[in-house]
């Protein structure tokens, strides 16, 4: 069984040039975290590309088990992440299921 994390994130800023940094941020910190954290079996980050669209940033991953997504939500690395990520988003959405 492989569980598929997704993630959105709406940015708070409403200036297109701090939002485009704050969606590089996030990119870059997300990305850094297969490299610490081994029950990441698959990531990937994408930054909106459509003005129109709900959301500015998305995360899709794959882990072998619930468990792993709580090993990586409580992972040192990750915690650091989320809490910038927590500090640029006015609202998120997440689901998590089984592929």
């Amino acid at each position: 069984m492989t569980i598929r994390h997704v993630v959105s994130w709406k940015l708070a800023t409403p200036d297109d040039a701090e939002r485009a940094q704050h969606a590089a941020g996030i990119k870059l910190g997300l990305e850094s975290l297969p490299a610490v954290i081994p029950q990441i079996r698959f990531l990937q980050v994408g930054v909106n590309v459509v003005p129109a669209n709900d959301f500015d940033v998305v995360l899709i991953s794959d882990f072998d088990s619930v468990d792993d997504v709580v090993t990586y939500q409580e992972h040192p690395a990750h915690l650091e992440v989320a809490a910038f990520i927590r500090s640029v988003v006015a609202s998120r959405a997440s689901v998590d299921y089984e592929v």
